[in-house]
């Protein structure tokens, strides 16, 4: 039986509407200042670093946005984390239209932005169950995941363009622009904060949603496999050395080589959000391998679209795995500890990619750039096999007999 569309809640569409336009800038964004970054030093442990100025603030600062989250009204969280957000990238455009760029401003931006993003997403993944109903749950999460990846098709692209026509400058305008559409549709919709529970914002508050996931062992493991995987699969910063030095397709060829993954996942999330998938452990492990086989292939290819093609099939089996995960976990998880359960996994899904990018940087510095991708592809896929050895209760999680509820 087919799930009720979340598009009939008007809150849920302003709010993916304007969410796609400013996750195309931040995608724009984002290529920009690795491009720019490779140019001011070809280095690629400059560039892993880039990874740990991003998650760094987010993993330090992610319980506290969690339990905030749980606190306040989220609508308004998110209002002001946006216009945090829009200011970081704000700095990053005065920089080079008055001339005092460098990696260090880079540095300094990647770090405000990644506080905010501690506070602002809780905040965003904690509102969405209240804006539609717990049927049509499966199809906003799988609309989320669609718009946030066709963001990252069309970011990417549009910024291979404009860095090769108008320069980082122009990105980063555009970025600070994208902000003001997601702020003016948190300030239009209907919703108001429905009465929950009141929690405090102190450290037993964030205690309770380390507690509650130590309790619900599932939701542990997901989380586990899924930062494990991703820290020696993520090499995706790397992408501009393999733009100039490996393709020799310059931005442009960047921009599609950066889109390729997210096209993939775009497409398996369209489909998951018209037939969500069975929320069952293994397809989770199924889904976790392919994504580090798909990895590793990419690394050994030469051909600019083979490239292309697995780099699609990664992002194609990371969407299975990441609406899967997100369903159970919004299923599992009652409402006054969502915010604090976003901020859990967050620290997990986050940083597990972001923190492999420093591990894939200095690999590749020390034994080059294809054995830093391949083997941080080839490690992802025996974690996965080790899970489905060693953790039982994960293989064999999920089907229509299986108690979900948290011990």
């Amino acid at each position: 039986m087919t799930s009720p569309s979340a598009l009939e809640s008007r809150d849920f569409r302003i709010l993916l509407g304007s969410g796609l336009i400013s996750l195309t800038g931040t995608q724009m964004q984002r290529v920009a200042v690795a491009w720019q970054i490779y140019l001011l030093t070809h280095s690629p442990v400059s560039l892993g670093l880039l990874a740990f100025f991003r998650v760094a603030p987010m993993i330090a600062l992610a319980l506290g946005g969690g339990v905030v989250a749980d606190a306040v009204d989220r609508r308004r969280m998110q209002i002001f984390t946006q216009t945090l957000l829009a200011a970081s990238s704000g700095l990053l455009a005065a920089a080079n239209i008055f001339h005092f760029s460098s990696v260090p401003i880079i540095y300094a931006a990647a770090l405000v932005a990644g506080g905010a993003a501690a506070f602002d997403m809780p905040a965003r993944q904690a509102l969405i169950p209240q804006l539609v109903s717990r049927e049509q749950l499966p199809s906003a999460l799988g609309l989320l995941t669609t718009c946030f990846q066709l963001s990252m098709v069309c970011g990417p692209a549009i910024a291979g363009y404009a860095l090769a026509r108008f320069g980082v400058t122009a990105v980063y305008v555009f970025d600070v622009a994208s902000f003001f559409a997601v702020i003016c549709g948190l300030l239009v919709i209907r919703h108001r904060e429905p009465k929950r529970s009141k929690s405090d914002i102190s450290l037993r508050a964030a205690l309770d949603g380390i507690r509650f996931a130590w309790k619900t062992p599932i939701l542990a493991q997901l989380m586990a496999v899924d930062f494990v995987a991703t820290f020696f699969a993520g090499s995706l910063l790397l992408l501009p050395i393999f733009a100039a030095e490996i393709f020799h397709c310059g931005p442009t060829g960047l921009g599609w080589l950066y889109a390729a993954q997210p096209m993939g996942a775009a497409l398996a999330s369209l489909v998951l959000a018209l037939r969500p998938p069975s929320q069952r452990g293994s397809n989770v492990l199924w889904a976790a391998g392919a994504y580090g086989a798909a990895i590793a292939t990419f690394g050994l290819m030469h051909n600019f679209w083979l490239a292309l093609f697995f780099l699609a099939l990664s992002g194609a089996a990371d969407a299975i795995s990441m609406v899967i995960r997100q369903t159970v976990r919004q299923l599992l998880t009652p409402d006054e500890l969502r915010g604090r359960m976003t901020s859990l996994n967050m620290i997990f899904f986050i940083g597990g990619p972001q923190l492999g990018e420093v591990e894939a940087g200095v690999v590749a510095r020390f034994l080059g750039v294809r054995f830093a991708v391949v083997s941080g592809g080839l490690v992802c896929v025996a974690v996965v096999l080790g899970a489905a050895l060693w953790a039982p209760t994960l293989r064999q999680f999920g089907g229509e007999n299986t108690n979900i509820s948290p011990g």
